[in-house]
C-alpha cells in the first residue's frame, strides 16, 4: 500500500539540490518518503525478531533507528552547534519513551483490552533510564556548586561520566543478550506467530541496512528544510531540537513500535521504544562527547540546561511507573502522551533566541 510513496525519495533528493529554497516542499516530500522506508524497516526488524527474539530484534531496530540522530548530531558537532546536539539528544530520549511508547500502548490498547510484556525486562530498562537521568543531573549540580571555582572540572567530569556510561551500556548488553537473556524473552501472545513467508536472513539484514541508510539521508534533508521554516514561524531552537528534529528522527521507531503493538507484540514494542532511549542516553550521548574531542571547534560536555534535565527526569519518572507491572492498556498510552503534550506546550512557549 505504501510502495507508491517510494517515488517521493528521488523527488525529495531532487528538490534538495535543484530547489534548495523550497523548504516546505522539501519537508513534505521527505516526510512522505520516510513512511514507506520506516515500514520496510519495521518488517525487516520483525523478521529478525522472529529468528533472534524480541530483545535482540528491538535492539537492532533501536540501533538502526538511532543512526539518523547520530548522523545529524555529528554534522551539528562539526559545526559547533552543541545546543542543537543536546536538545536533539533530550528530544530523542523523551520522544521515544513518551511519544513512541505512548502511541504504541494507545494503538495496541485500542485493539487488545490488555497486553502483557516481560516485567523483568521493563524494570531493567527503566532502571537504566534512571541511571541516565542521574548522569545528566550530576554535571548540572557540579556546575552550580563548584563551576566558578573549578571551571575546567566540568569537561573532565563529562568525559569521565561518558566513559562510565559506555561501560555500563556494554554491561547491559552482556546482561540482556547473554547472561540473563531468559529474563528478556517475550511474553507469549496470541498473535506472536511466525510469518508465513519468512525472509532469508541475508535479505532481512540487507533491507534493514538499506532502509536505515535511506532514512538517515532523508532525515538530514528533512531537518535541513524544517529548521528554516520553524525559525521563520518564531519557534525557539530548543523547541526545534527537542520536538521537531527528534520526532522526525524517531519516525522509524514510531512506525515499528506501533505496528508491533497492534500485533500484540508489546515486548518488541517496549524494547524498541525504551531500548532506543537507553541507547541514546548511555551510548550515543557519551559517544558524541568523546567524538567532540576530535570533531568540531571545541569539546562538548554533559551540562544540559535545567529545562532539558527536568524534561528527562519527568519522562523517566512516569515511564518507570508505567513499565513496572508488565501490563499495558490504552490509558497508559494516553498518560504518556499527555506528559509529552504538556512538555511540548511548555517548550513551545519558550521565546525564540
Amino acid at each position: 500500500m505504501l510502495k507508491w510513496m517510494l517515488v517521493f525519495v528521488p523527488i525529495a533528493i531532487a528538490l534538495e539540490y535543484l530547489a534548495p529554497q523550497s523548504h516546505l516542499l522539501i519537508f513534505v516530500a521527505a516526510a512522505i518518503a520516510i513512511l514507506p522506508l520506516a515500514a520496510w524497516l519495521g518488517r525487516a526488524t520483525e523478521q529478525l525478531a522472529d529468528r533472534s527474539g524480541e530483545g535482540v530484534g528491538g535492539l537492532l531496530n533501536a540501533t538502526f533507528g538511532n543512526a539518523a540522530e547520530l548522523i545529524i548530531a555529528l554534522a551539528a558537532l562539526r559545526a559547533g552547534l552543541h545546543d542543537v546536539v543536546k536538545a536533539t539528544i533530550v528530544g530523542s530520549i523523551v520522544g521515544n519513551i513518551l511519544l513512541v511508547l505512548g502511541a504504541a500502548m494507545l494503538a495496541g490498547g485500542m485493539r487488545h483490552q490488555e497486553q502483557r510484556f516481560n516485567e523483568s525486562a521493563g524494570r531493567a530498562q527503566a532502571t537504566m533510564l534512571t541511571l541516565a537521568a542521574i548522569a545528566l543531573v550530576i554535571p548540572a549540580a557540579y556546575a552550580a556548586l563548584v563551576g566558578e571555582i573549578n571551571p575546567g572540572g566540568g569537561k573532565t567530569l563529562s568525559i569521565s561520566i561518558s566513559l562510565v556510561l559506555l561501560a555500563v551500556y556494554a554491561a547491559f548488553l552482556l546482561f540482556s543478550l547473554w547472561t540473563h537473556a531468559d529474563s528478556f524473552r517475550g511474553v507469549d501472545a496470541t498473535e506472536n506467530v511466525a510469518h508465513s513467508d519468512p525472509w532469508p536472513l541475508g535479505q532481512a539484514i540487507a533491507v534493514l541496512a538499506a532502509a536505515t541508510v535511506a532514512i538517515a539521508w532523508l532525515s538530514e534533508i528533512l531537518v535541513g528544510a524544517i529548521e528554516p521554516t520553524a525559525h521563520e514561524l518564531g519557534l525557539s531552537n530548543i523547541f526545534v531540537g527537542v520536538f521537531i528534529v527528534a520526532i522526525l528522527g524517531n519516525a522509524a521507531e514510531h512506525a515499528t513500535a506501533i505496528t508491533a503493538a497492534l500485533k500484540n507484540r508489546m515486548d518488541l514494542s517496549l524494547s524498541i521504544a525504551i531500548g532506543s532511549s537507553v541507547q541514546v542516553a548511555l551510548f550515543v550521548a557519551p559517544l558524541l562527547v568523546l567524538a567532540s574531542l576530535v570533531v568540531g571547534p571545541h569539546p562538548m560536555d554533559l551540562l544540559f540546561g535545567k529545562g532539558l534535565v527536568l524534561a528527562v527526569l519527568l519522562a523517566v519518572l512516569i515511564t518507570g511507573q508505567v513499565a513496572g507491572d508488565g501490563r499495558s492498556n490504552w490509558l497508559k498510552g494516553v498518560q504518556l502522551l499527555a506528559v509529552y503534550l504538556i512538555l511540548g506546550l511548555a517548550f513551545f512557549l519558550i521565546p525564540q533566541v
